[in-house]
């Protein structure tokens, strides 16, 4: 009994697997099964966090040095697809500075992954949005600095 059951269950992860690859590509895929740069970062320069649509949140965290994002990293309450999207706007968010990522948008991440089923592609669009309110929150913190004022995440 305990063989069927183990031989059932592997069959079944083994399909499941390959039909995830199929239907969100092998990044996609690799992403959802080894999530990168999942996490908070305390008291970040540029902080975000945005309620999509469909009531996933995601929340994005930067730490700059010289202008530059050293560190970054995401947290979501959503599905597989907003993790794998935060993952890649985090992933694609570090070395650039806040010009650079003014081009880091949903679409930019649904390029880099090959793209997700269509019931997905919202996922992206909300990790784009809430790393673009990060960047944000990250030049109005430099200003208020500049300003003197109280630099808050």
């Amino acid at each position: 009994m305990s063989d069927n059951l183990s031989n059932f269950t592997r069959t079944l992860q083994k399909q499941i697997f390959e039909e995830t690859k199929k239907a969100y590509g092998m990044a996609a895929f690799e992403r959802w099964r080894n999530p990168l740069y999942m996490g908070a970062i305390d008291n970040p320069d540029g902080y975000a966090r945005v309620t999509g649509p469909c009531n996933d949140t995601m929340e994005i965290f930067l730490r700059f040095e010289k202008d530059r994002v050293v560190e970054a990293s995401f947290q979501t309450d959503g599905c597989g697809s907003s993790a794998v999207c935060g993952s890649f706007a985090a992933e694609m968010a570090i070395g650039k500075t806040p010009d650079e990522i003014l081009d880091v948008t949903g679409d930019a991440i649904l390029e880099k992954l090959g793209g997700l089923p269509k019931d997905e592609v919202h996922c992206a669009l909300l990790a784009g949005e809430t790393l673009q309110e990060a960047i944000g929150n990250y030049m109005i913190n430099q200003i208020k600095t500049m300003k003197g004022g109280i630099r808050k995440p």
